[in-house]
This record gives C-alpha cells, structure tokens and sequence, in this order.
C-alpha cells in the first residue's frame, strides 16, 4: 500500500531543500578564490603592526622613516634583520635603470604564473565580476590600479625575460603618476628607452626584451610573493639600491632605520678616533670599555652636523641599551 505525504510534509521537505541548495551556493561562492587579498586578511599577516592602515589592511608606514630608510646601508639593513630572525629577506643580481637612486616605498605585491586557459578564465571573471576590475587591457594592468602614492609595485613574474615582460612605457607612465615610485620585478620591462624618459621612475628586474607580455597569467594580488631568495609580503616596506633590495615587515622598520643610524654613527666615530690614532682596530672592533663609551656620548653631544634622528630618539635609544 502507497502512503500519501501529507501537504505539510511535502512543504517542510521542499524547505529543507531549497535551504540545502542555498546552502551549497552559499558555500560555492564562499570558498571561489578571490584575485586581490581582503583587508581581513592581509591585517592578519602583518598582525604585529599596530599603527594606522590602509583601507586595503596594508600598514601605513609613515613617510619620514621611508626617507630615513633612504640613507641607511643594505649591509646595515640586513643585519638588523638576520638578529631579529628574519634571514630570507634580500635579493640580489638585478639590473637597474637608475643605480646611483635609492628607493623606498611601500610594498604591493602581484604574482603571475604561467597561462593556463581555465584558471585564467576563473581570475578574469573572479577580478572583473565580482571585485569590479576593468575588463579591459591586461590582468597586468590591475595591480597598478590600485596603488597609492609611496607605493612600489613588487613583482614574481618567475624570472620569465622573453614573453615575460610585466610592463611598457605605457604602464610605467601609469605606475609613477600613482606611486611617485618605480617597480620591483622578477622578471621583465619592455620599451626600457621610453621607460628611462619618464623622470624620476626606476625599476630593478631581471631583464629587459622587445617582446610583448604572453603565455603568462596574473594569479593574485597583495598575497605573500617570492622574489628570488626572499619572502615578501604586502605592506613589507622595500629599501632598494645597487647593491641590492631588502625586504622588510612594517612593524619592524622604525627599529631598523634608528638602529642602523645609531650603527652609522658608531662607525663614524669609530673611523675617526682610529684615524687619530686615539684607539687600537681591536678596541674599536670589540666591546668597548666604558672610557670609550663614555668618548661616544660625548662626541655625540658635540656632533658637528645634523643627527639624523631626534635628540629624544637617540636619548631613549641609548638608555634602553645601557650607554
């Protein structure tokens, strides 16, 4: 014998259902990949910054330290960092347009792949359907949508030279009216001649070729990124020069930027008593005694040119390390 489903149970399975459909839905749409990071989740990577953000969770590291960042040293810069653990942060070997300038900035990262047909479909509609990137030109022209002056715009396009070639003049033009800043790239340029026109832009990168970007996709855009030997994430603040580019995570740069410069003026001090002849190599190579300390701090008090950091600054500084 057949049973018959009463109406009211017929309407609660089809409520049952419909709330499973939506569910997966729901679920389908929660876990698709999204092009450029939420600020929820670059604010958790660089959770030990505690000062102001960007709208984008990226931290707001202020414009005076990236111009002291300017003047201190790569070696100086390094060793700060291999102390506090950090000792996959450098990278070197790049060609440079200009390699006499320093750069600092801000870090925005993109990464690029190469193409595959299906994952390049799932990131076009991903950017341009759901998080309002222009459907026109390419993929690689989104990362430079969103920067803000300060910004460097930092690349892993996988060391990919012929083919591989991130940006023209054109995109250059771009960058600079946004940032102010040039690019950082692991890979290419072309129109390197347009590009040197465009004053005050600068770029290191691995290469250079007439070819035209292809064969490569963009994948996302402010996640954490390897650049050669070093571990790279977005809001990282960059100290770029010939000698080479370090990376460095945003709540650590103000400490950086005073130690390196107290460590700039130890040297000079150190340079000129031992041209003087007052101290051996070896006392100033090694723990110093307290007479020398002592000769410090008082060379300091009659420092003949500009500190680079206050007097405050260095006063805290110096008694938090026992001078």
């Amino acid at each position: 014998m057949n049973s018959i489903l009463s109406p009211k149970t017929i309407k609660t399975s089809l409520c049952v259902l419909a709330f499973s459909c939506s569910l997966l839905l729901s679920n389908k749409e929660a876990t698709a990949q999204n092009v450029g990071s939420s600020p929820e989740y670059i604010k958790a990577l660089t959770a030990e910054w505690t000062g102001e953000r960007f709208p984008d969770g990226r931290p707001k590291v202020s414009d005076s330290i990236l111009e002291r960042l300017k003047n201190i040293s790569i070696e100086e810069a390094w060793g700060v960092l291999r102390n506090k653990g950090y000792q996959n942060q450098y990278e070197g070997e790049w060609q440079i347009m200009l390699p006499d300038e320093a750069m600092t900035g801000r870090v925005v990262t993109a990464q690029y792949m190469p193409l595959r047909p299906d994952m390049e479909k799932q990131v076009k509609d991903q950017g341009v359907e759901k998080e309002g990137r222009s459907p026109k030109g390419g993929t690689n022209s989104w990362p430079i949508d969103i920067l803000t002056n300060g910004d460097v715009y930092v690349a892993d396009g996988y060391g990919k030279i012929v083919d591989g070639t991130l940006i023209g003049d054109n995109l250059g033009n771009a960058i600079y009216a946004k940032s102010q800043r040039g690019v950082i790239f692991n890979g290419s340029v072309r129109d390197q001649e347009g590009l040197s026109e465009i004053e005050g832009f600068n770029a290191w990168m691995k290469g250079q070729d007439p070819s035209y970007i292809q064969q490569m996709m963009l994948t996302s855009i402010n996640a954490p990124i390897r650049v050669g030997r070093a571990t790279v994430l977005p809001g990282d603040v960059v100290l770029a020069k010939k000698y080479g580019v370090i990376f460095i995570p945003a709540y650590l740069v103000e400490d950086l930027v005073l130690t390196s410069e107290v460590t700039g003026l130890r040297d000079e001090f150190g340079h000129q008593r031992l041209r003087e002849g007052k101290y051996l190599a070896g006392q100033i190579d090694s723990q110093w005694t307290e007479e020398i300390k002592k000769d410090f701090l008082d060379w300091l008090n009659n420092y003949p040119g500009k500190l680079p950091m206050t007097k405050a600054e260095l006063d805290n500084y110096l008694k938090e390390r026992n001078y």
